[in-house]
């Protein structure tokens, strides 16, 4: 929870530096929401896999710690090439991250199947 709250923080110190002279505040929320909604379901997935098995937990706690450090390091600059707007990486992180956790709630389903069976 705690890699979290440093990534959720971090991320928008990130964002609100590179759209500092961003003069719409729509603007400004819409991306505040796009930037903060993996971390929102991050969190819901760590408190619904508290009750889940063991390999549920290591998956989901695994995943909260590079997400958490993938955004940090996306949005500082990290993955960016000199010709990229700073935007891009405002836009296309919180996309990856969601494909990601969609994909280990999947895969987490499937293994706690397969070992009930």
């Amino acid at each position: 929870m705690i890699v979290i709250m440093i990534g959720v923080v971090g991320s928008l110190i990130f964002m609100f530096n590179a759209s500092r002279n961003q003069k719409s505040i729509l603007l400004l929320v819409l991306f505040t929401g796009w930037v903060v909604l993996p971390f929102i379901a991050l969190l819901a997935t760590c408190f619904i896999a508290k009750n889940r098995p063991v390999t549920t937990r290591i998956i989901t706690y695994g995943l909260s710690f590079v997400i958490s450090l993938c955004s940090l390091a996306g949005y500082g600059g990290a993955f960016s090439g000199p010709d990229t707007k700073n935007a891009f990486m405002f836009l296309v992180v919180p996309f990856i991250s969601l494909i990601l956790i969609v994909a280990s709630i999947l895969i987490n389903r499937y293994f706690v199947k397969s070992q009930t069976i």
